[in-house]
């Protein structure tokens, strides 16, 4: 409900956290597919989660400890 009232306004950017953390797999992907959508219609998406699996479907790789920045790489020169 919390992304549909998101997406409501048409935002030129969403800011979506943890997304897919208290889905069901399947609920999961429906949600990173909408997200990919999304993103082809120019929606700039700003996802934080700690699942590998979900971040490795963006586009780039942001990592953040104690408030510095640790890597900053397109996902796919990120290794696990």
């Amino acid at each position: 409900m919390a992304i549909a009232r998101a997406l409501a306004t048409r935002p030129k950017v969403l800011l979506a956290d943890e997304p897919t953390g208290a889905l069901d797999t399947r609920t999961g992907a429906q949600i990173m597919k909408l997200f990919r959508e999304l993103q082809a219609e120019g929606v700039t998406l700003i996802m934080v989660t700690h699942d590998p699996d979900v971040a490795a479907q963006g586009k780039r790789i942001v990592q953040i400890r104690d408030g510095k920045i640790l890597l900053d790489v397109p996902v796919e020169e990120w290794q696990i």
